[in-house]
Order: structure tokens, then sequence, then C-alpha cells
């Protein structure tokens, strides 16, 4: 229970965000920008405490493997449900348009799905953190929140573009909130057994799987007729949260 309270109030971020995106007007560059900052965050977590608690629990090979499986399945995954529609689902609409469904049938439950592919990596490490009567570190958990803000607002803007209705995007926003909270719950159960080295590997697929996510999904985003100074502004994500990591260990 508390692997889902935790991964629920990581995925609160995703919620807030759409709530901001589906109600109030904000230019591209604004949307860039704030995505430019969450993918600094993101990088940062799983550098400096993803892949660094793995490879000091279990060494270069069995990090690597585990890195580059996540990054696979989740390309794999992406690159399925871009097929389907879903491959613009973090774009904000005015650089690039989300399809409506009619223009393209099927593509809102894509939509939803590529969101909740998104998550997975995510509510993965927070169910694995809590294994053992571990905690999941208070700054992990305020970097996947901050993360997950402009995430759920670039989507929810472009979907609102896309003539989504605000039934349909507020309702699939929410039910991703509570399915980040049921997969760390999950997480947590199903994996609860593994040894301390098997727990890092599966760290380090988490870690891959959240930077393919990251380059495939956001970045794109953030980087699209970006505003000045987007690299020092994704720069500064990644210190926030570096600072955050490091303080947090004193």
């Amino acid at each position: 229970m508390e692997a889902g309270f935790w991964g629920l109030i990581a995925g609160l971020g995703l919620f807030l965000g759409a709530l901001v995106g589906y109600f109030v007007e904000l230019r591209h560059h604004v949307i860039a920008t704030i995505m430019g900052f969450g993918g600094g965050v993101l990088i940062s977590i799983l550098s400096f405490d993803l892949m660094e608690e793995a490879y000091e629990l279990t060494g270069f090979e069995m990090t690597a493997a585990g890195f580059l499986a996540g990054g696979l399945v989740f390309s794999t995954a992406n690159w399925l449900l871009a097929r389907h529609g879903a491959q613009n689902r973090k774009r904000c609409g005015q650089c690039v348009q989300q399809p409506s469904e009619e223009q393209h049938p099927g593509s809102g439950i894509s939509l939803f799905l590529g969101a909740l592919v998104d998550g997975i990596p995510e509510s993965l490490v927070i169910g694995l953190s809590l294994i053992g009567g571990g905690m999941i570190p208070s700054a992990t958990l305020a970097g996947f929140f901050l993360a997950n803000v402009p995430q759920g607002l670039s989507s929810a803007s472009g979907m609102k573009d896309a003539r989504r209705s605000a039934r349909y995007v507020l309702g699939a926003w929410g039910g991703l909130t509570l399915a980040s909270g049921v997969a760390a719950l999950l997480g947590y159960s199903i994996f609860g057994g593994l040894s301390t080295s098997m727990i890092a590997l599966m760290s380090a697929f988490a870690a891959g799987g959240l930077l393919a996510m990251l380059t495939e999904t956001m970045i794109p985003e953030a980087f699209d007729q970006a505003s000045a100074f987007i690299g020092l502004i994704t720069v500064t994500g990644f210190l926030a949260a570096f600072v955050i990591l490091k303080i947090s260990l004193h």
C-alpha cells in the first residue's frame, strides 16, 4: 500500500499538468521550456540515482545489460504504439498536431496506452525502492513529480487542439495517475522476492526505459522550434535534481 501511495503521489504531477495544459492557453515555447527542465531532471535522476546504485551493487556488465534491455523494450513498445497513432502523444499541438479520432480512429486508446507505457519505468523504480523495508529517496520522488508535470501539460494541450473533450482528457490523465499507483504496488509485489543484485538490475532496466522515453517523447517537444537557451534550461533542471539528490544523502 505504501508503494501504491507513493506511486500515486508521483503520478499526481501528470494530472496537475493536464489540468493546466487543458484550461490554460500556453504558447509552445513556454511548454517547450518546461519540458526541457523536466527532461534535465529525469536525466539527473537516472544518472546519479538509478545507474550509480545499480553499478555499485552489480558491476558494469549487469548494469549495462539491464540498461540496454530497458531501452530496447521501451523503444519497441513505442514503435508499435506509434503505428497506431500515439507517436506524437507528448506534443502540444502548436508545432506538431496530434491526430484526432476522425483522422485516426482508435488513436485515443493508443494515446492512453502510450502514456501508460511511459510511466511504467518510473512506477517500477518506486516499487523496487521499498522492497526489504527500504524507502524511496525523497529527491527521486520529487524529481518524478516535477518531470511528470510537463508531460501531462504538453500532452493535454495537444489533445485539446486535436478536439478531444475535457471529459476524455481529464479522465485519461486521472486514470493514468491511478495507474501509476497500481503499477508501483504491482512492482513491489511482483519483484519483492528478488535478491539485491537483481533489484539493482531491474533499476538499470528502468533507467534504460526512462532514457528511451525521454529521448523519443519529451526531447522532441522541448527542442522543436525551441526558445533561446533551451539547452541551458535543461542543464538547470539537471543541476536542480543533482543538488537535491546529493543534499538528501547527507
